[in-house]
């Protein structure tokens, strides 16, 4: 299982990548919620990996790694932080809002825990793990 993991790293990111990219359009275009300014960033992040993860699987190149690996990683920080930020009423004044959607609006809470920055940490978390783990080929 592992050896299949390492094998087809950038296949299995990329399609995290295209059902995060697909979940936050159908959040955003079909059930009408108005992304914040912390879901654009976190979208800037994600959209861009669509693209790169799928060349690179494409073509099998694994040079593309360490830029993808910031993406991720840069994402999944402020994916953690908009979830503290929703989850934690003191986290809410360090970065306030001042206009349009605010950040700390949970427009789904499934199970108490599982909001939309939630999904994104686990998405980036899961990109960030996969493209470290991948194979090392060789130059």
């Amino acid at each position: 299982m592992s050896k299949i993991i390492r094998t087809y790293n950038l296949y299995f990111a990329w399609i995290i990548s295209v059902m995060a990219l697909m979940g936050s359009l159908y959040f955003s275009e079909i059930m009408g919620f108005e992304p914040c300014k912390l879901c654009w960033f976190q979208r800037i992040c994600m959209y861009p990996l669509v693209i790169l993860l799928g060349m690179a699987a494409y073509r099998g190149d694994d040079h593309i790694v360490p830029y993808a690996r910031v993406l991720s990683s840069i994402g999944m920080v402020l994916s953690l932080f908009h979830y503290l930020e929703q989850k934690i009423p003191g986290m809410q004044d360090i970065l306030p809002c001042t206009t349009g959607i605010p950040c700390s609006g949970q427009y789904i809470n499934w199970l108490g825990f599982i909001t939309i920055p939630f999904l994104a940490l686990v998405a980036f978390g899961c990109i960030t793990v996969l493209l470290s783990v991948g194979e090392k080929k060789a130059l």
